[in-house]
């Protein structure tokens, strides 16, 4: 009788060893299916970068007075999406043009959809108002406008959705930087287009 008691008593941890090396292998076939789904996935969509150029820009009724600012700038950045399968929400874009870290004008645009292989036309309207600069950063800008043209940067801050068949992402996101920007305040002068850094 005490034998049998000794067997059971032994058989008992082999079972629960048993189990717990069954969950164990149950887990990492699962965690290998659900990273081979992903790679499938990653694969077959083929994501590739947003790429954003700016086309063009321009600044018109500059007027730099007593270190306040009235000027119109326009901008034309180009969005290509290159993806085969990805489309992209725009849901909400805010533009804001800088000078030495200043900001001189801010204005939203309207929302859209980007299809897959397509590039769209982001065409923001900044007006700077009476704008009160600080006395250095006024001087700069008036001696950059004796040549004729200023140098800005020119950001764009975007609430993006992706979206891949049905299936439809959180918002995300998604910070351009334009930098180094020439505009000219002769409107003969060709602009030089300028590629912008994205991050998403």
């Amino acid at each position: 009788m005490a034998g049998n008691t000794s067997v059971a008593a032994q058989q008992q941890p082999r079972r629960q060893f048993s189990l717990v090396r069954c969950v164990a292998t149950c887990l990492l076939a699962l965690i290998v299916l659900v990273g081979l789904a992903v790679l499938i996935a990653w694969l077959v969509i083929s994501p590739k970068k947003l790429v954003y150029t700016l086309e063009n820009g321009s600044v018109q009724n500059f007027n730099l007075t007593n270190n306040h600012l009235n000027a119109t700038f326009d901008f034309v950045l180009r969005a290509f999406n290159r993806n085969r399968r990805i489309c992209v929400y725009y849901d909400y874009i805010e533009s804001t043009v800088t000078y030495e870290d200043q900001t001189l004008a801010f204005n939203t645009v309207d929302p859209f959809f980007q299809s897959h292989r397509n590039v769209s036309r982001i065409k923001p309207k900044l007006v700077a108002l009476n704008l009160a600069m600080s006395p250095s950063t006024s001087k700069d800008l008036m001696i950059e406008k004796t040549s004729k043209e200023i140098q800005v940067d020119v950001h764009f801050k975007a609430r993006v959705r992706l979206k891949v068949g049905t299936w439809k992402s959180n918002h995300r996101t998604l910070r351009i930087v334009c930098y180094s920007v020439t505009v000219h305040l002769s409107w003969y002068k060709h602009f030089d287009r300028v590629p912008c850094e994205a991050e998403l």
